[in-house]
């Protein structure tokens, strides 16, 4: 099959249609969100081209938004560098549960998954697909979230850029990216472990706010991580895996080798003796 027919299989398949149905509410927060960060680049000193080359490549709403003021007092490279990374660790995060589902295809398209992956795309990908193994229409279904995604902050971001210069800062757009970011914000937080790492960022980010080049968002996000893990790690002794009982010939299940593999269940083989 050639690229132009898969590509016209997925734009046509109806899974694609579900995705952009499931992006449309959150859409209009993440315009917002790229209104605002292409109207701060600019704003920042950034040129024209330069903002509209960061907003294609980066597509990180979150880091753009982050380096722009380190960039903008002259901060080292290393700090921007840092704060980027930090800020987009959660990536590595998605990138192993991406595994899951697109370690099949072939590494042109993996890429592009990478390219194209965000938050709200992440929730309701997994949403929609709990279980951690490969299903026909989930490629699909991810193009139609990207592609939904990709269009309510381009669309918007490079709008900004354009108009940075015709938009008064008396219109409060800051703090109408504030709004959008706390409603992507709420959209991600499912359980108790998010909930907690949230609310630990946002402690330690108020605390360490004095802190020079905007270090307190680096003082937040490890935090945040240290939160996470221990509550993981906590959770993980608090839950005794299950014992199951094999055949001695028996062969263990793909679900259950999960399981295993998880730490979920514990097999005990029975002995055959003479």
């Amino acid at each position: 099959m050639s690229r132009r027919a898969a590509i016209g299989n997925t734009l046509r398949h109806p899974s694609f249609r579900v995705a952009a149905v499931d992006m449309a509410g959150t859409a209009v927060g993440i315009g917002a969100w790229g209104l605002v960060t292409g109207v701060v680049m600019v704003k920042s000193g950034l040129p024209v081209g330069m903002a509209i080359f960061m907003s294609l490549v980066v597509y990180a709403g979150s880091a753009q938004l982050a380096v722009i003021p380190l960039m903008a007092v002259g901060a080292p490279l290393w700090v921007v560098w840092l704060t980027a990374s930090c800020v987009n660790l959660r990536f590595v995060i998605f990138s192993s549960m991406w595994r899951s589902y697109f370690a099949h295809l072939p590494l042109r398209q993996r890429l592009a998954v990478g390219y194209f992956s965000g938050d709200v795309i992440y929730v309701a990908f997994m949403k929609r697909f709990p279980e951690p193994r490969p299903q026909p229409e989930q490629v699909p279904y991810f193009w139609g979230a990207a592609s939904t995604n990709w269009l309510a902050w381009q669309v918007p971001s490079i709008a900004g850029i354009l108009l940075a210069n015709a938009v008064p800062l008396s219109w409060g757009l800051g703090f109408a990216g504030v709004l959008a970011l706390l409603g992507v914000l709420l959209s991600l937080l499912f359980d108790r472990a998010t909930w907690l790492a949230t609310g630990v960022a946002a402690t330690a980010a108020i605390a360490a706010f004095a802190l020079p080049l905007k270090l307190n968002i680096l003082v937040a996000i490890a935090a945040a991580v240290a939160a996470g893990l221990l509550m993981e790690a906590v959770d993980r002794r608090r839950h005794k895996p299950e014992l199951v009982l094999l055949p001695a010939d028996s062969v263990l299940p793909p679900e259950e080798r999960e399981q295993v593999e998880a730490g979920d269940v514990v097999p005990l083989r029975e002995e055959r003796h003479p």
